[in-house]
């Protein structure tokens, strides 16, 4: 395999819905074998019944870890059993746990360097329930598996439109308790890093939105913005981080406000991803911020109203594919910079002369 080229794990996600659809669609053009080399975690018997039964061109290899992966070809790795059986947009446990061994094989090889980043296909919630994942989503079972302890920040993103979320998969009347003045400042600081870091944005701009209706109407319908809300944006702002607001959701998003900030971080989920996926459903990416892995998803779900029928967008796939490569690599380029600083410098008055000295440099060498 080569080593110059980003290694690009795939989860296959739930069986009975578009994810072999669109991976396949993607890798049917050969420029992205150029791009990366990809690894399918998932069964190679369900990836040719996929292929056949919606005539799809792409070819791939059998290996056994993606160690053995050719770098111009998709390869599959082989996660669980062959009698696993498709049935196109039924939610079934079988799906499920297929699923699941997929992601665990893909998260075992990237603890062991095979790896560089993640892409997952969508899965059932549902489905893959068991004893070992118990969980809401991809972004919390990811994060106790190989987070090291750091937090993790869902961000829904399209170009530079880009929204965080505070609260992700809770029920709405436990929205208001769950959000307090420090999980507040702990997004906003997992938000801020990440648009320097993983996106290469040297000071950027953070909207906040309000909680309530008319960011609470001066506490007239709620008091969260003036007791949690408010308080964290200043403090975040004596840290450093530039982030303004609140701002009522409604307004803020159907004014077009949004544009002129680098990120949004809207306080629960459906806040956040409604007007998100109305302007950018089809391309959108689910990228998983704030973790030592580099993991993003297409924005959309399992799809079963059109599994099976050969019309599902692999767009949204696939840009989660060019996301995951730039994170990578913005990454990469802020650990080299923080790895060589430059030597401080200052100068030195003598016999009215300005002397240029560098840190850690005699005299005599300069």
């Amino acid at each position: 395999m080569e080593r110059d080229k980003i290694r690009v794990g795939i989860t296959h996600g739930d069986i009975n819905g578009v994810g072999y659809e669109v991976i396949l669609k993607a890798f049917a053009d050969p420029m992205m074998l150029e791009l990366c080399t990809p690894v399918v975690y998932g069964s190679p018997k369900v990836a040719a019944y996929h292929r056949k039964a919606l005539d799809l061109p792409t070819n791939f290899s059998i290996v056994s870890s993606a160690a053995e992966a050719p770098h111009n070809k998709l390869s599959i790795v082989n996660c669980g059993g062959d009698e696993v059986k498709v049935e196109f947009s039924k939610p079934t446990p079988e799906a499920g746990k297929a699923a699941l061994d997929a992601l665990e094989k893909a998260l075992q090889e990237y603890r062991e360097g095979l790896i560089d980043v993640l892409v997952t296909a969508p899965i059932n919630k549902h489905t893959i329930q068991s004893e070992t994942f118990r969980f809401p989503g991809h972004t919390e079972y990811i994060e106790e598996r190989v987070g090291d302890g750091r937090k993790a920040l869902m961000i829904l993103m399209k170009d530079e439109f880009r929204v965080a979320l505070v609260t992700t998969h809770i029920p709405v009347k436990d929205i208001a308790s769950s959000i307090t003045k420090e999980l507040i400042k702990e997004k906003l600081s997992v938000f801020h890093r990440s648009l320097k870091q993983d996106f290469n944005i040297g000071c950027p701009r953070i909207a906040v939105l309000a909680l309530n209706p008319h960011a609470g109407d001066g506490g007239l319908i709620g008091t969260e913005e003036q007791e949690m809300i408010i308080p964290a944006i200043k403090e975040m702002v004596a840290e450093g981080v530039q982030c303004f607001g609140p701002y009522p959701a409604d307004g803020f998003m159907g004014s077009g406000s949004y544009t002129h900030f680098d990120g949004i971080l809207a306080m629960y989920h459906d806040q956040g991803l409604a007007p998100f996926k109305a302007l950018a459903m089809d391309d959108g990416v689910n990228y998983t911020a704030g973790l030592p892995i580099v993991r993003t998803s297409p924005a959309h779900g399992t799809a079963y109203d059109i599994a099976g029928q050969g019309v599902a967008s692999e767009e949204s796939f696939r840009q989660a594919l060019y996301v995951a490569m730039d994170v990578f690599r913005n990454r990469m380029r802020d650990k080299e910079i923080h790895a060589n600083p430059l030597r401080k410098q200052y100068y030195e008055k003598r016999d009215d002369s300005d002397k240029l000295k560098l840190d850690s440099i005699e005299e005599d060498e300069l």
